[in-house]
């Protein structure tokens, strides 16, 4: 039974691609990568519970160098997804335990974003424990022991036990970070522009040339064709309250943010939260009168020409009295 067999094969012959693709469903065709590469668990490309908005984002998110911004307007700047869907997502690796955002307040007061991506989930466990010592079966042979001395020779004295070493001071525990809630996306849509009662032809031509006119004064609030569009009906609208151009253009440039991302959304925003009410009418200017009071109107005498307070014209009571002593 010792005998080696030269006739046999050391192995089975390996088989051919072609005999290894499957019959049905997906074939795979793999290439090395060398450089420019990013390792993903299958925990996270097959995971269950995450939407496949979910798991692009988080590859896309541990592909990307420390440091790098992800923020939700960055995210929806750079994919065709709205911030609404990008938020839910980062919300659904939050819960996964994938991602962690945290508002921290550093030591000059500003208040920053920090977001900590995690390649496997923080399952929240703790460290595993130590491998247990290998028992006498698996330590190997045994150490050989030193032969007892001789009679005539005296025993060695013991060496003396090391002194302990001084253990470390207790380091100071850092002070914990003051975090405060990541901001969350508006759900809600905007609320519509407003638009005129009668949308004049000469009214939307001032207002389209006015919205255009704006980066005159600021360059930031650089609009498309379309936003200016969008927008002319509101401010047709302020126009139409008799709104002053120059009041216009003060409400919608003034306190700008810096650095301002989306020009044609803050306009939209301004245009639509500061539109002034419509001026007030003779009647709406009136004292108002209280309830259950008649004024009676105010007569000019005929004869005398003073003033007094009657329903009818005619005279006042002076000249009445003189006329019935005159009959």
């Amino acid at each position: 039974m010792d005998t080696q067999q030269d006739n046999a094969p050391p192995c089975a012959p390996p088989g051919t691609t072609e005999d290894a693709k499957p019959s049905s469903g997906v074939v795979h065709i793999n290439s090395r990568h060398t450089t420019d590469f990013t390792v993903i668990g299958n925990h996270l490309s097959r995971h269950r519970g995450l939407s496949l908005v979910a798991i692009g984002l988080a590859v896309h998110i541990q592909s990307l160098p420390a440091g790098a911004r992800i923020g939700i307007k960055r995210l929806a700047e750079r994919f065709p997804e709205s911030e609404t869907r990008i938020a839910a997502a980062l919300r659904e690796l939050e819960a996964a335990g994938y991602l962690h955002r945290s508002r921290v307040r550093l030591p000059d007061g500003r208040v920053v974003t920090r977001t900590v991506s995690r390649n496997r989930p923080d399952t929240g466990q703790a460290a595993p424990p130590p491998p247990p010592s290998p028992t006498r079966s698996q330590a190997g042979p045994p150490a050989r022991t030193a032969p007892p001395p001789a009679p005539h020779e005296p025993a060695p004295a013991p060496a003396p036990a090391p002194a302990p070493a001084p253990e470390p001071p207790a380091s100071r525990p850092p002070a914990p970070a003051v975090c405060v809630p990541a901001p969350t996306a508006r759900t809600a849509p905007p609320p519509p522009v407003p638009r005129p009662a009668t949308e004049a032809p000469e009214l939307l031509r001032t207002a389209g040339a006015l919205l255009a006119d704006l980066r005159r004064l600021s360059p930031q609030l650089v609009l498309s064709e379309r936003d200016i569009g969008t927008l002319t009906p509101g401010v047709a609208a302020w126009l139409e309250r008799d709104a002053h151009p120059e009041t216009i253009r003060h409400a919608l440039t003034a306190d700008l943010p810096v650095p301002l991302r989306h020009p044609a959304k803050l306009l939209r925003h301004r245009i639509t939260t500061l539109l002034p009410p419509p001026l007030p009418g003779a009647h709406d200017l009136a004292p108002p009168q209280r309830p259950g009071v008649i004024v009676i109107p105010l007569q000019n005498c005929d004869l005398c020409d003073r003033a007094f307070r009657s329903r009818h014209p005619g005279h006042c009571r002076d000249c009445r009295a003189e006329a019935q002593a005159a009959a």
